[in-house]
């Protein structure tokens, strides 16, 4: 796939993720998928997923930086939102939020195979700390 096709796959994608059309997931989405070196599968990843949005409601995936060298993609994912509870075991309870997601994504047949993500969770403590 070319560099252009990674892109516009990606970017249909988030597309998928901010309408939760679950239904369409696996066409982004490998059955064999992995996340940070756990073997999820297609089922696990959507139920993953699923639980971010229920655990904070106003959830919307934006790319700011897009980098491609195929069969990878690495995208800085920033994320302006109010979840309920904690939020990576830190209590935020419906405090809005500002935070990036650092994420490698490995294509394969056109499709994500496999999910490297870092999460800034040291600025979202540093915000509930100082406000």
């Amino acid at each position: 796939m070319s560099v252009d096709g990674l892109r516009e796959r990606y970017q249909a994608y988030l597309d998928c993720l901010n309408r939760q059309a679950w239904t369409e997931l696996g066409r982004y989405v490998d059955e064999a998928v992995e996340h940070n070196g756990r073997p999820l599968g297609l089922a696990g990843y959507q139920a993953m997923l699923e639980s971010d949005h229920a655990a904070i409601p106003d959830l919307h995936f934006a790319a700011r930086l897009l980098v491609v060298e195929a069969p990878w993609l690495a995208a800085q994912l920033d994320f302006d939102c109010t979840p309920r509870g904690e939020l990576f075991g830190v209590a935020v309870n419906g405090r809005r939020v500002r935070f990036s997601e650092h994420v490698f994504y490995r294509f394969e047949n056109g499709r994500i195979r496999e999910v490297r993500s870092v999460i800034d969770t040291a600025a979202i403590a540093a915000q509930l700390m100082a406000g």
